[in-house]
């Protein structure tokens, strides 16, 4: 197994501690979830780097890669939504895109095809892993008194990549629906 695959992996199993720490009241416990969601946004980092540097791309790590970024950041997104921080119609639309670029992954793939991740998927990615940890650090302040404050700049923010990166796969991949979508033999 390579090491890319091995931080992965990683990833995938550092997300019930996130969810541990982070459903747990309390400053210690607060920031362990922060320590822990950094961590593996680390090796979200880490993996792709490495995978790509020393030629260890895999299908399994083409396949896992993205499903252990989704675990991590919709954990944080729910986890954030039951406590009242992001609201559900932010949570919908971003939760929506995941499952729409998913499926219209799957669908590429099963014409043979691959979407790699593009532009807009990979600031959507970093703008929710920075977001995250803002919110997780409990920082927040008055930007527009009375209107707006940082933590829902950042839901504003997070929400509205999101938007922007589904609808740039949509219309980018649109070939991949459009050519699928006839074969179906049902």
């Amino acid at each position: 197994m390579t090491i890319a695959n091995k931080l992965t992996i990683a990833r995938v199993a550092l997300v019930p501690f996130f969810v541990l720490f982070a459903l747990l009241d309390g400053e210690l416990m607060r920031w362990l979830a922060f320590a822990v969601f950094a961590a593996a946004s680390l090796t979200d980092l880490l993996d792709g780097y490495i995978a790509r540097k020393y030629d260890q791309v895999t299908n399994f790590g083409k396949f896992m890669d993205p499903i252990a970024d989704k675990l991590l950041v919709l954990a944080a997104i729910l986890i954030f939504t039951a406590r009242g921080v992001v609201p559900v119609w932010a949570a919908l639309i971003i939760l929506g895109r995941e499952f729409i670029v998913t499926s219209l992954r799957m669908v590429a793939a099963a014409e043979g095809k691959v979407i790699a991740a593009a532009l807009w998927g990979k600031i959507k990615t970093l703008s929710q892993l920075i977001c995250i940890l803002l919110l997780l650090s409990g920082l927040n302040f008055a930007i527009i008194p009375e209107i707006l404050d940082f933590a829902q700049a950042c839901v504003y923010l997070m929400t509205l990549v999101a938007l922007i990166s589904g609808i740039d796969y949509m219309i980018h991949n649109i070939s991949a629906i459009k050519d699928g979508a006839g074969k179906s033999k049902r």
